[in-house]
């Protein structure tokens, strides 16, 4: 320990940074040198993960963080789940840490029954916060003064909103937010109506669980280029997507029928994944010609029809995998595969490689692999991964290497 204690502050505090905050307090005990050290760290984490603890770190927080020496907290985290904690105590916790120039502040918070604001009025004007990061019962009250000149990351996961303006208008007060993360919650949210407008926004995840009675939600990021939308909701509702020139990457996961504006909306990215319940037909002018990178969802019954109406719209694609999604399961009975009139262009011109997972050899999925054999010209690599089993069937494998190949240089790949 004396080696130790012989480096500088600076380096000390560094390694101090590699333990919980809980351990580095611990250190105190060790020696003068060590008593106030904590105190300097950058980098604050409180928790607890049982009920006896919580009286233990409210007096602890209430005595020590207002003598936090560091000039500024680089991170501010407090993970509270089933507390009982007062909110005028975590918004004095919060209020000392922004005190601070904080730059980070993420706050989970379960608690019931749900408690009043627990978020002090400073937060919205604070000129030092760069990420910020709320989960739970965390009820968001923005005031009319709001100013986040430095905010780039914004997560909202599960939280309450005071009405449908309040996400609105704290966006509006964000002029270099570049990525936004919107969970809505499954029970007990009010919001109908889901506005985001943010043109600085650069990537943009939207979940809507499957209880959200939403009615609208309608969003306009212009500089967008990565986009997520996870819409579950079984609620009738409608979304308008304004156009997202420089879209590079989406991830669709719907259950809505009608996504037509958002489809319009992403024809230009490069990447594309896509799980949907909605036919594409009425999209007759629908055109990918970006898209490089295409993955497709086996869980719905639309599967097959769907892909070949993507097939149609990319003619530059390179690379297509056909997988399950996470959480989702494979339907029994997907619809009958339809060979297209004429062959897509991709597959004269451009696919290099296909990946199929969870491959169960039922008739349909043979169907569209040994079509996509046939006609891919620029075939690399085809591989082909097993659903639920570590041992191939021997027919399903032998009538696969047989399979008619427009490539010769394909390789034929089993895992």
């Amino acid at each position: 320990m004396d080696i130790i204690s012989g480096l500088s502050d600076d380096l000390l505090i560094k390694i101090l940074l590699l333990v919980p905050t809980k351990v580095a307090v611990s250190t105190s005990i060790l020696s003068k040198r060590w008593e106030y050290l904590w105190m300097w760290l950058p980098k604050l984490q409180y928790g607890h993960r049982r009920e006896p603890e919580r009286e233990k770190l409210r007096c602890f927080l209430d005595r020590n963080l207002p003598l936090h020496r560091a000039p500024v907290i680089e991170s501010f985290r407090l993970e509270l789940c089933n507390t009982r904690f007062k909110p005028e105590s975590i918004n004095m916790w919060v209020v000392v840490a922004l005190s601070h120039c904080l730059r980070e502040l993420e706050i989970v918070y379960e608690t019931y029954p749900p408690k009043p604001n627990i978020l002090p009025s400073n937060m919205y004007t604070s000129k030092s916060l760069v990420i910020l990061k709320l989960d739970g019962e965390i009820l968001l009250d923005v005031p009319r003064m709001v100013s986040l000149p430095s905010l780039k990351t914004l997560k909202l996961q599960s939280v309450r909103y005071v009405n449908d303006e309040t996400l609105q208008r704290l966006l509006s007060n964000c002029p270099i937010l570049e990525d936004l993360v919107v969970r809505l919650r499954e029970y007990g949210d009010t919001m109908q109506k889901l506005t985001v407008v943010a043109p600085s926004v650069r990537s943009l995840s939207l979940c809507i669980p499957y209880s959200h009675e939403i009615a609208e939600y309608v969003i306009e990021t212009p500089s967008l280029k990565y986009f997520k939308l996870v819409d579950y909701s079984n609620n009738d509702h409608y979304g308008l997507i304004e156009n997202m020139p420089y879209l590079i990457e989406a991830y669709v996961d719907c259950c809505c029928p009608d996504i037509y504006s958002l489809i319009n909306s992403i024809t230009y990215v490069k990447r594309l994944t896509i799980c949907s319940e909605a036919t594409l037909d009425g999209l007759v002018t629908l055109v990918f010609n970006q898209l490089e990178h295409l993955e497709v969802c086996l869980c719905t019954v639309l599967f097959s029809s769907q892909l070949v109406q993507l097939f149609n719209a990319s003619s530059k694609l390179k690379r297509v995998d056909i997988s399950l999604m996470d959480g989702h399961d494979p339907r029994q009975d997907m619809d009958y595969w339809k060979e297209p009139s004429t062959v897509p262009e991709c597959l004269l011109s451009s696919l290099q490689s296909l990946s199929w997972s969870a491959y169960t050899g039922e008739p349909e999925e043979r169907a569209i692999v040994g079509y996509i054999l046939k006609h891919a010209v620029h075939l690399k690599t085809a591989t082909i991964k097993s659903y639920g089993s570590d041992v191939w069937n021997l027919e399903i494998l032998k009538e696969l290497e047989l399979s008619p190949r427009a490539s010769k240089t394909c390789q034929l790949m089993f895992e």
